[in-house]
């Protein structure tokens, strides 16, 4: 379900008849949540050398040499795509960057970033915040290196639905169209990474 905000879907709609000025708009409109992303999902050792608004506004080039194409077919709703242009970027540098320097024959590094130790941290306080989930009140009575061991030890697909959520903060439509999945695929899933999260925090609470 393609769920806009009334103010974009006027842009959309302007930016489709014609009118310049109403694509800037759309790009400014999601700059701050973009930059948000980036800061959130960026390699530390990247983010050294790399200034997430510079990974922003490449993306934002990449926006206004796409526009065209995604007005005529809107694929996915407008911040979701925007999205995906700047996640792409991060991919890059990260396989240039990071993944260049640490393949090993024993490892090998993800294809993308993975959260970064200041966002896991991060995610541990959201997901720990007063109502913020109905796990809220376990959270908050746990030890935080139980938390962020019981994050680490949680499914990739797990983590990443949880950082959608609560770090990002995208909307359940939005989180559905950046994992190309159903709103109620969402949700399900969401509802099982808490779930198997308290199931590891238990399992830390019963070895402590």
């Amino acid at each position: 379900m393609m769920t806009e905000t009334p103010e974009t879907v006027q842009l959309i709609e302007q930016a489709q008849a014609g009118d310049r000025s109403a694509r800037h708009g759309l790009l400014d409109r999601h700059r701050d949540r973009l930059r948000r992303m980036v800061a959130v999902r960026i390699d530390r050792r990247l983010a050294a050398r790399i200034d997430p608004s510079d990974v922003v506004q490449e993306a934002l080039a990449d926006a206004v040499a796409r526009m065209s194409d995604y007005l005529r077919d809107r694929p996915l709703p407008f911040y979701p795509w925007l999205r995906r242009l700047a996640w792409d970027r991060l991919v890059d540098l990260h396989r240039h960057h990071v993944r260049a320097q640490r393949r090993s024959v024993d490892r090998e590094e993800p294809e993308g970033p993975d959260l970064p130790d200041e966002s896991v941290a991060a995610l541990v306080e959201r997901l720990s915040a007063k109502g913020t989930s109905p796990s809220g009140n376990l959270l908050r009575r746990e030890l935080r290196d139980r938390v962020r061991a019981a994050l680490d030890a949680l499914e990739p697909h797990d983590r990443e639905v949880l950082a959608l959520r609560y770090l990002e903060l995208l909307t359940t439509a939005e989180t559905a169209a950046v994992l190309g999945i159903g709103e109620g695929a969402v949700k399900s899933r969401l509802m099982r990474a808490i779930l198997r999260l308290r199931d590891r925090l238990d399992e830390a609470g019963e070895d402590g």
